[in-house]
């Protein structure tokens, strides 16, 4: 069977190290579930900057400010409503 996981290892402060020490204990878990759980969250980050930067540049490209927000949510929702009636 092929292993589903990939080992890695990487240096830590000992700062770094004991405060993940002290949220493991604190959190019940292990190293290993922890810094899984923080690359997880960091990756997810970036990737919701990633695609909030892209929903900038797209609105500038078509001209739409902030304050144009609220009415084409409105429209959305209402087009929505329409199409379920």
């Amino acid at each position: 069977m092929a292993r589903t996981t990939k080992t890695l290892t990487f240096s830590l402060s000992t700062e770094l190290a004991e405060r993940v020490d002290r949220l493991t204990n604190e959190q019940g878990c292990t190293r290993g579930e922890l810094l899984r759980r923080a690359v997880r969250r960091y990756i997810e980050e970036c990737e919701w900057r990633q695609l909030l930067g892209y929903g900038e540049q797209q609105a500038r490209a078509k001209g739409i400010g902030p304050d144009d927000v609220g009415a084409l949510i409105g429209e959305y929702r209402a087009e929505v409503d329409q199409g379920r009636g």
